[in-house]
């Protein structure tokens, strides 16, 4: 989730100024970008264990925990790399500068730890920034006997077993959860997601790229899985992360069908979220809880709950967009959001899918056509089948699978016309590799992990953070 960032204090006087805040996302097609954000989860490692932590258990906040391998990274270079984020004295984020600059490093709630890489041009410069990524916390990792393996859901912990981040929205968050839905407290703690965040060029193409991507969603969810396990044991899904967003907070997440809408718009975006309930405002260089507050209404006049005369600024739009989490968000760019984080090579399929479905503008025109065959209503159906029965999900007179092995088709149309070439003379097409595999009829990530569970492992689920291990 969003580090915190600088507060734009102006007053909300129009609607309009709300809809700018989206539409100065578009710029020309030369200037689009990717970039890429990864999340995974910390273990212990069994060679490295020390009074109070046992092997393969999260690390802690502190000491020799998370802030540690936060503070050495900052020191890198010089110190010149990485500007630090604090939340009241607590180390919670870097700031990418000079080589960092674009790319920031957040926590999540329960110290999964996040890479939002910097808008890159070529996806060969995401997989080095990746590379870089896992190579610059290998020392200290070392040294603090911790490990990362990035997983759609933590495999073996219980949601008591994993601690806290000292996140101010996160407090919030963890008491607002439990009122909105059965998993939510989950999603925080328990999930970890790799998205990609890509450009648009208008509001005509910002509405074509939002159908064309939500209504996929589900496809990826099924083709990314990679969380079958529960506190240690396999519990009937692939991709137990997307199944957890079935029952999160359903105001604020899923595949919300005004997006597919004829006419959407970014002002329609702004109709939708001011009745997404709100987390917190800054007041005064403080966090103030104000969770299920209607932002509607406080635009309207009505006052917050303790803050009376406060009236929305429009950082608190900004900030507000960042707690909305539908599977294709709009902010000044659009992120892919229905991924379970896996392996790098997945990871960086990711990012190669949706790329070469999206960025050249013939195969956006063919996965437009693409979608059209099937109604809305088939779309949201799959969404809440995939995470139990994934590419095997019924679809038509066939299986997901054969929709997953089109779309992995286009989008290998689409990199090839992107033309974008590394030293060696590659193009991006290599990246998709892994998907042309699953979509062939090879195994997911989760199902190559159940059937080292049921066979080499031997029911032993710690066996998956070394395999794992990044």
């Amino acid at each position: 989730m969003s580090n915190p960032g600088a507060h734009n204090s102006n007053v909300i006087e129009s609607f309009d100024q709300m809809v700018d805040i989206l539409a100065t996302g578009a710029r020309p097609q030369a200037e689009w970008r990717i970039g890429t954000e990864h999340e995974k989860f910390g273990f212990v490692k069994p060679d490295a264990v020390d009074p109070g932590r046992r092997a393969w258990s999260s690390p802690p906040y502190a000491p020799r925990g998370i802030e540690a391998l936060l503070r050495d990274l900052a020191a890198q270079a010089g110190g010149t790399q990485w500007e630090d984020i604090i939340d009241r004295g607590a180390l919670i984020g870097l700031k990418g500068r000079a080589d960092a600059r674009g790319s920031s490093i957040s926590l999540e709630p329960g110290g999964q730890f996040e890479l939002s890489g910097a808008p890159l041009a070529t996806l060969h410069e995401t997989k080095a920034e990746m590379a870089q990524h896992f190579a610059a916390i290998r020392p200290a990792c070392t040294e603090l006997g911790l490990g990362f393996a990035p997983l759609g859901f933590h495999p073996t912990a219980t949601r008591a077993d994993i601690p806290w981040m000292p996140k101010s929205r996160y407090a919030i968050m963890r008491n607002y959860m439990p009122k909105v839905g059965r998993m939510g407290l989950d999603m925080m703690l328990r999930t970890c997601t790799v998205q990609v965040n890509l450009d648009f060029g208008s509001e005509a193409d910002m509405a074509r790229k939002m159908r064309v991507a939500l209504a996929l969603q589900p496809v990826a969810t099924a083709l990314f899985a990679s969380s079958p396990f529960y506190e240690g044991r396999p519990n009937g899904f692939l991709s137990n992360r997307a199944h957890v967003w079935t029952d999160t907070d359903n105001a604020r997440a899923g595949m919300p069908s005004c997006f597919m809408e004829d006419g959407f718009s970014f002002a329609r975006y702004v109709d939708w979220l001011l009745d997404v309930p709100m987390y917190f405002i800054m007041h005064n260089g403080e966090m103030v809880d104000v969770a299920g507050c209607s932002f509607r209404s406080w635009l309207n006049g009505a006052d917050l709950p303790g803050l009376p005369g406060v009236r929305p600024t429009i950082g608190d739009f900004e900030d507000h967009l960042t707690t909305a989490f539908p599977d294709v968000r709009l902010k000044q760019f659009l992120e892919m959001r229905g991924a379970d984080a896996g392996s790098p090579a997945m990871m960086l399929a990711q990012s190669a899918l949706w790329t070469g479905l999206l960025y050249d503008d013939a195969t956006l025109h063919a996965a437009e056509k693409l979608v059209l065959e099937h109604g809305w209503d088939d779309y949201l159906a799959i969404r809440g089948r995939v995470p139990r029965t994934g590419l095997d999900t019924p679809w038509g007179k066939e299986t997901l699978r054969a929709l997953a092995a089109r779309m992995v088709g286009l989008a290998t149309d689409g990199l090839r016309a992107r033309a974008r070439h590394d030293a060696q003379g590659h193009d991006e097409t290599r990246y998709l590799d892994p998907l042309h595999e699953i979509a062939a009829g090879g195994p997911t990530q989760a199902e190559s992990w159940l059937a080292a569970y049921h066979g080499r492992w031997q029911g032993d689920v710690t066996r998956i953070f070394a395999e794992a291990a990044v």
